[in-house]
């Protein structure tokens, strides 16, 4: 099976500190890979830089999605080839409702996905919406605010998981979208995630315009904790310290950590 995200030496840094020191992790379509490691390991970094944010410069290493240098892409050309990133702290955008905010971004990835795509009316993509939000368990009176303006923390991160459902990337990062979600939250977000891997396993193999560029649904979990991954279980765990994977293994190793923490990585700190 091809690759679908290549990460080879990474170096990461932010101003004048190196954060990522030679990361290399390699995921494939279809698969869930979990980062987790200590506070300032360098696991939102690596989110970010994936993404483009520009408080993060790469100085050393090469990345590639779907065979193609992510490094040179712009952020926004970056999210039209599939990748997607769920914040770890969302932001709000006043004067823009979550509606139309997710209905703008939605016309612009099937348009780049294919120009053959009939379009789609506001009616009926608000019809797609409320269904997904349905799945989610979110009032559908949120589609109607600004995103994410007055949304509890939970909502808030619903929201991510609703973008990510919309738009259907091929890779999902997920940066610590666990975080300040109670249980009964934590498992829909869960659910969110596991039934978006199922539904676009289905989509990718079948012959249609959209899933023409389609490959199954993967994702990068960087979480603290393995509560997470109780409820969606991911198929290779790596642990993070100092800026590089120091280990990795099958999704018993969140397990580990949980009972043990991160005490025997010490001597890589």
């Amino acid at each position: 099976m091809s690759s679908l995200l290549v990460i080879n030496d990474l170096h990461v840094s932010a101003g004048n500190k190196e954060i990522i020191r030679g990361l290399n992790l390699t995921i494939r379509p279809g698969e869930i890979h979990a980062v987790m490691g200590p506070n300032g390991s360098g696991k939102s970094t690596l989110a970010n830089a994936l993404m483009g944010h520009p408080a993060f410069t790469v100085t050393a290493g090469d990345v590639r999605f779907l065979g193609k240098k992510l490094l040179t892409m712009e952020p926004h050309e970056r999210a039209l080839a599939g990748l997607f990133l769920a914040f770890q702290y969302p932001k709000e955008i006043a004067g823009v409702t979550l509606r139309s905010f997710l209905f703008a971004a939605w016309k612009l990835q099937m348009r780049a996905r294919s120009p053959k795509i009939p379009a789609v009316s506001p009616v009926k993509f608000k019809a797609l919406l409320l269904e997904h939000m349905a799945a989610l368990k979110m009032d559908p009176a949120l589609a109607e605010r600004a995103v994410n303006q007055k949304f509890s923390g939970g909502e808030k991160k619903k929201a991510e998981i609703l973008q990510m459902r919309i738009l259907s990337p091929l890779l999902a990062i997920l940066d610590e979208t666990d975080s300040g979600l109670d249980i009964d939250a934590l498992k829909i977000v869960a659910k969110g995630v596991s039934d978006m891997r199922r539904h676009q396993s289905q989509v990718a193999s079948r012959k249609s315009p959209v899933a023409s560029r389609k490959s199954p649904f993967s994702a990068l979990i960087v979480t603290h904790y393995a509560r997470l991954l109780h409820y969606l279980k991911p198929d290779y765990v790596h642990v993070m310290v100092d800026g590089r994977i120091v280990e990795s293994g099958g999704a018993e190793l969140a397990k580990k950590l949980e009972k043990e923490g991160y005490r025997k990585y010490h001597g890589h700190l």
